[in-house]
């Protein structure tokens, strides 16, 4: 049999194709560009960048839309180095994601050449693997195990390193015979998937002894396709469930035990639930600062039991009583199992006072704010309940980061899966954008919405004219206060009013005509009165990106708050409900 020539460069996208990729990321630059040049014959779909950032993000975007894995392509150098935030953006939040960087010649490594960087060394933190491709022939098997690692396990970020002779047709060193990749050979990477039963069983009696118990729930959840599941369990055992950050739409908001979003700015009953439990289920959640606030004063009577694929996590922050290493879905089936040989919902004990002290706070602490007067500035949350009330209920919604993510995050209804994207860990402005063309990109049926900042919008606006060129319709709520909302908050409050570098103007740009000039359609919202017709005048455009203005209070701020180095027990609401505080 005669073995098929080929070269690194055709072997790459061949290689893509057989991971089934549908979408690149990318931007051309020199070393790279051999690669550049086979996907013009390729069935992959590239969508052309205007920022380096922007590709990272929006193969991000892709991945947690669809579940497949992202893929960006971009050049060596500086290139490399923009992709540095979308990996350790990825990195941080378990996104499944492939990035391949040009490289300069091999023999040229070392040599401070033209766009040279060293970015497997300064990528190594910032990815769950990195690969540097010596040999043209590697390429197959090199991506092969670079999605492997990147979709099992713990999802995140592989970047594959090629230096451009290895890519170049015309380098001898490109030219080899092509052969299919093998079964990944990775000593030391071993994914532990199946959960210990006794452990299991253990879990079990903690749940059915427990008086006060909570679902804990994080974006594990989700990266396992576990949502189902979960339902099946919260409704065996009928425990209350709360949703990090990260784990919105995991468990439907509209579901009876769904408490809402614990955390820094969760709802009052989700932070306290957590504080007075005896039992926390922790379930894909990694005990984040954000979830915990002071950590000696959270959770102080709770048992845990940590639930989680990364056994780093187990422990890292909080010791629990029951560590399981595990695939969440698989995890959580086995708990079923369990529970129901032990009696399931006849097993547990009378929790109808927890019951009855969720549903007191709830009825005193719901989350509120001031409604507009006639003639005073528009309030941001009136737009978020708004662009919630008049969108498909499976509306993807991204967002940037500050006070605009967390008025999406507790306001947004969130009933279905992966329609929540954000930047939890990592906390990048200007992930909205591009985030959203990449979930566009993956999901083109459903109505892609990014909700932005005035100040995070600055940072990635020109992903609009990826967006426009290459048709992809994504909508942009842009919540314009003139400030960087989340720091003016904390100047206010605890700077003494000291508004140090935090006004942007919200004039400068001009957003509908910047809008217009990168090929969207701009419209502008003053008052509540036109921000119903403009959000439906937006959903019904699906030619091109839309962004609609909306010109909000800059005096508002987030509220619950847990302030920084305080306890969750702490938790400021909102000053309209603090004479009802503590009763």
């Amino acid at each position: 049999m005669t073995r098929q020539q080929t070269n690194g460069g055709e072997a790459l996208i061949k290689s893509l194709e057989l991971e089934g990729v549908e979408v690149v990321f990318g931007l051309p630059g020199g070393a790279i560009l051999p690669v550049y040049d086979p996907i013009i014959d390729s069935s992959i779909r590239h969508v052309l960048v205007r920022h380096e950032q922007g590709a990272g993000h929006m193969a991000q975007g892709y991945a947690q839309a669809t579940g497949k894995p992202g893929v960006a392509m971009v050049t060596s150098g500086p290139a490399a180095t923009n992709m540095v935030t979308p990996l350790l953006d990825a990195y941080m939040d378990s996104v499944p994601m492939v990035c391949i960087t040009g490289q300069v010649a091999y023999s040229a490594i070392g040599t401070d050449a033209f766009q040279e960087a060293d970015t497997t060394g300064i990528t190594m933190s910032a990815t769950k693997h990195n690969f540097l491709v010596t040999d043209a022939a590697d390429i197959p098997q090199t991506i092969h195990e670079a999605f492997h690692i990147a979709t099992t396990g713990r999802p995140g970020p592989v970047l594959v390193d090629l230096p451009k002779n290895i890519v170049n047709p015309a380098d001898p060193s490109s030219h080899f015979e092509w052969v299919e990749p093998v079964a990944p050979n990775l000593p030391g990477y071993n994914p532990q998937l199946e959960p210990d039963p006794e452990l299991l069983a253990q879990a079990a009696e903690l749940i059915c002894a427990a008086e006060r118990p909570v679902l804990y729930i994080g974006g594990g959840i989700l990266k396992a396709r576990a949502a189902e599941i979960l339902r099946t369990l919260a409704e065996l055992v009928d425990i209350p469930v709360v949703t990090t950050l990260m784990a919105r739409g995991a468990f439907p908001d509209s579901h009876p035990l769904n408490l809402g979003m614990p955390g820094m700015h969760g709802n009052y009953t989700a932070v306290m639930s957590m504080q007075q439990s005896d039992l926390l289920i922790a379930l894909g959640s990694r005990f984040d600062d954000r979830v915990t606030g002071r950590l000696d004063g959270f959770a102080p009577d709770a048992k845990v039991i940590h639930v989680d694929i990364d056994p780093a996590e187990i422990g890292k922050v909080r010791r629990p009583d029951v560590g399981i290493q595990a695939d969440c879905k698989l995890a959580i089936e086995g708990l079923v199992e369990a529970i129901t040989k032990l009696g399931g919902n006849n097993a547990q004990p009378d929790r109808r006072a927890w019951r009855s002290q969720l549903s007191g706070w709830q009825e005193k602490y719901p989350l509120v704010y001031e409604d507009s007067a006639a003639g005073e500035a528009l309030k941001p949350q009136y737009v978020l309940e708004q662009l919630r009330d008049h969108s498909p209920a499976d509306t993807i919604v991204t967002s940037g980061v500050g006070q605009h993510q967390m008025w999406a995050s507790q306001l947004w209804q969130f009933d279905h899966p992966y329609t929540w994207i954000n930047s939890g860990g990592l906390g990048t402005m200007g992930f909205s954008i591009p985030a959203a063309v990449g979930a566009k990109a993956g999901m083109p049926d459903r109505t892609v919405w990014a909700v932005d900042g005035d100040g995070c919008f600055q940072m990635t606006a020109q992903e609009l004219v990826t967006a426009a060129v290459e048709r992809i319709p994504i909508k942009v709520a842009l919540i314009n206060n003139g400030y960087l909302g989340m720091v003016r908050q904390w100047q206010e409050m605890f700077y003494d009013e000291r508004y140090s570098e935090v006004y942007l103007s919200p004039d400068v740009p001009d957003y509908k005509m910047w809008a217009e000039a990168m090929g969207c359609v701009g419209i502008r919202v003053d008052s509540p009165e036109e921000v119903q017709p403009a959000i439906e005048k937006a959903n019904e455009i699906n030619d091109r990106p839309v962004v609609v203005e909306f010109r909000t209070d800059p005096r508002e701020k987030v509220f619950p708050m847990v302030p920084a180095g305080a306890t969750n027990s702490e938790l400021m609401v909102d000053p309209s409900q603090t004479e009802t505080e503590g009763q």
